[in-house]
């Protein structure tokens, strides 16, 4: 059996790192960025927001536009978009050319396309892992998706930090830039829409990722109605509703985990650099073993209890942690604690994704476009989140994520997936 598959694979984990070291320089530079203008927390959350919001419109859009074009031509397309935008937020009017509000006015729109441009990457790999792995073999491959997220958010704090020391905060935008073109080449270069499209594919490995799939019930069905259908599905509904409330905790990483090192905990910039690192690195580890325990457990158990072991397993123990790592006094204890919180984070993460394919089926790619909008509704929070840490401190808005969590954990009682194969959203043609 040839295993393209797996080479195409990596060029999606490729795409996925350089997509979060280019989307959460800005978290890094936040410290760089308050010294500059005098920002508040709660104007810094404005700013984190400014991509959220775009980010989930673009989620529903994000998984057409891929159906419409194909996950090759709609993956390099993005790619490029990043880098392009990354550099153009390297250009923000520097303290000498601008006012405070100049650069918030700027950094608001620079953020606010980097989110619309960043929206379909992961519908358009859902879609891209559905027609290159058969059913059964879903959540590893996600898995490895949030394997390269956190090794792109790992390296993003020693590198931008390293970078902004050197060079300004500027000069760490405009470093990283050309990496989305060097992503959006490769990907190109290699990648195809389906296994029939490959010249590498040969027969083995073309049966062996068409074995077990249902019927394509959807197949004729426009994308209008696909993600009309996936907007009312209920299975589609709730997992959406749980992976809000995940999201509130990731998000809380992503966005805030280097100013609560600098301001809560004390390290020095280059310091925090290198802690911020390690809760993403336990969440690489972590995405790898959920997605595979996932894969098990629904070849096991069938995808319902397949998906919902791990997922209120995982969902349980990032409460606890969050709130252990949140009270702890030695600050690298906490980092540990809060490193495993993030950790089962990213266990349940490719739960969700594996989730959604079986409720999506043929229209993968829009199953989990609703599904991400959902979650990334949480981005929405950024500013009363750091409305609450100015007024209430990081142990507050740590224990309302803790809240979060408990309640995705309680939604996934209520999810029943089907069988494994292609379940396809039961749409009119």
């Amino acid at each position: 059996m040839s295993a393209v598959r797996h080479r195409v694979l990596a060029l999606l984990v490729g795409l996925s790192f350089v997509n979060y070291l280019l989307r959460n320089n800005l978290s890094i530079a936040m410290p760089a960025i308050r010294a500059d203008f005098q920002f508040t927390n709660e104007q810094l959350g404005w700013i984190l927001a400014s991509f959220s919001v775009p980010y989930t419109i673009f989620q529903i859009p994000g998984g057409l536009f891929s159906d419409r074009f194909g996950p090759r031509r709609a993956l390099a397309i993005l790619a490029v978009a990043w880098a392009v935008i990354t550099a153009i937020t390297g250009f923000v009017p520097g303290i000498a050319l601008a006012s405070a509000g100049g650069a918030f006015a700027g950094l608001l729109t620079a953020r606010a396309l980097m989110g619309a441009s960043h929206a379909p990457i992961y519908p358009a790999s859902a879609g891209a892992i559905l027609r290159w792995y058969p059913p059964g073999h879903w959540a590893l491959p996600n898995a490895l998706l949030g394997l390269g997220l956190n090794l792109g958010q790992a390296a993003t704090g020693p590198v931008v930090s390293a970078l902004i020391v050197y060079s300004g905060w500027r000069g760490s935008f405009l470093a990283l830039a050309p990496l989305g073109l060097l992503a959006a080449a490769a990907w190109w270069l290699y990648a195809r829409d389906t296994p029939d499209q490959h010249p590498r594919v040969n027969a083995a490995e073309r049966e062996f990722i068409r074995h077990g799939r249902a019927a394509q019930e959807a197949a004729s069905a426009s994308p209008r109605a696909a993600w009309r259908a996936a907007l009312t599905d209920p299975q589609v509904l709730l997992i959406t509703a749980s992976y809000f409330c995940m999201n509130v905790v990731f998000l809380m990483f992503s966005q805030w985990l280097f100013s609560y090192l600098v301001e809560e905990r004390g390290f020095s910039l280059l310091e925090s650099g290198a802690y911020y690192a390690m809760p993403f690195i336990v969440g690489a580890a972590f995405a790898v073993l959920g997605g595979w325990s996932c894969d098990r457990a629904c070849r096991r158990l069938g995808p319902t209890w397949g998906c919902r072991l791990p997922a209120t397993s995982g969902l349980l123990l990032v409460a606890v942690f969050l709130l252990l790592g949140a009270r702890a006094s030695d600050p690298v204890l906490a980092v540990g604690l809060l490193s495993l919180c993030y950790g089962f984070t990213q266990f349940t993460d490719s739960v969700y994704w594996s989730a959604a394919t079986y409720a999506g089926g043929e229209h993968a790619a829009v199953a989990g476009g609703v599904v991400n909008t959902g979650g990334n509704v949480a981005g929405f929070l950024a500013p009363v989140i750091g409305f609450t840490i100015d007024r209430a401190g990081f142990s507050t808005a740590f224990a309302l994520g803790s809240g979060f969590a408990v309640l995705g954990a309680l939604l996934w009682f209520g999810v029943r997936l089907e069988s494994p194969g292609v379940r396809a959203v039961r749409v009119a043609p």
